[in-house]
């Protein structure tokens, strides 16, 4: 028996297919990773490029002269410090009507009984098979006759009325909650908004930050809701200045790459900062629908 497995050959034992499995998997990441940052590289080298050697051909994956003052000069082209505060006001005030109403709708949906509740959950999951365009009509004549057009209403009012995706992944996670503990603060005395405000929402703080980082993206790159509803253009978003590289004739490239990594960087740096609990959010959805 012995002989035998002294006699194996290397590729069949466990210990080899172990280590070839990670290897391989870890190449498989490595190369996905290197495709994912491929078009981020390009951007950022782009950004730092001058027009003449954009328009070189074989192009340059780094640049032979770094102009770092492209960011400066793109900066200025437009009152891009006016856009900015404007993103993070849409931006701000979208994370909190959406973390508020999207978990006080779930709650509802999860802790509080009442006569249709399922058929009203699968009526809202199934808003989500609807998609956005064919709405998009029907909602800017309501607006025009609301006279919001040229406002910020119509970007912010909506999230006031909850998002499907975001009800369904808050509920799960109330649902993960005891119900004897909504029962014994109701013996206590406490009321449904006292429960939802203090209670359960310290306790779904990962799905919370989950549904706050997919409202900050959503907001921070809205492009097709400021190009709808918004003419003034000291009322422009970030995404919506970007546009002013972009000519008849020829596209500044170099400029609107480098104002485009400028945009960028709040993205990743609200994903790194609260990545942890990103993680655990997506982690516990799906081991709850698997």
């Amino acid at each position: 028996m012995s002989a035998n497995v002294a006699k194996r050959p290397l590729w069949k034992s466990q210990r080899f297919r172990l280590n070839l499995y990670r290897w391989l998997v870890t190449l498989f990441l490595v190369g996905g990773a290197v495709v994912i940052l491929s078009p981020v590289w390009w951007m950022v080298s782009t950004s730092l490029k001058s027009m003449q050697e954009i328009y070189r051909y074989p192009p340059t994956v780094i640049p032979e002269v770094f102009h770092w003052d492209n960011y400066i000069k793109a900066w200025l082209s437009a009152p891009f410090t006016r856009y900015l505060l404007n993103t993070v006001f849409l931006t701000v005030i979208g994370v909190a009507t959406n973390i508020t109403s999207n978990s006080f709708i779930a709650y509802g949906f999860s802790k509080i009984r009442f006569p249709g509740r399922e058929v009203m959950f699968a009526v809202v999951l199934g808003t989500m098979m609807i998609p956005g365009f064919v709405t998009l009509v029907p909602q800017y004549v309501l607006f025009a006759k609301l006279r919001w057009i040229d406002t910020y209403l119509p970007l912010l009012v909506p999230g006031l009325f909850g998002n499907a995706f975001f009800i369904f992944l808050i509920r799960q996670f109330f649902l993960t909650i005891p119900n004897e503990l909504v029962e014994a603060a109701k013996i206590d005395g406490a009321n449904h908004l006292y429960i939802w405000s203090r209670l359960m929402l310290p306790l779904i703080k990962p799905a919370l930050i989950t549904v706050g980082i997919m409202a900050f993206n959503g907001k921070w790159n809205d492009f097709l809701g400021p190009l709808l509803y918004i003419n003034s253009e000291q009322k422009y978003t970030l995404q919506i200045g970007l546009t002013i590289f972009r000519g008849t004739v020829q596209t500044q490239w170099n400029y609107l790459m480098a104002a485009s990594v400028i945009a960028l960087v709040p993205v990743i740096l609200i994903f790194f900062i609260f990545q942890r609990y990103f993680i655990e959010g997506i982690n516990v959805q799906s081991g709850m629908t698997g």
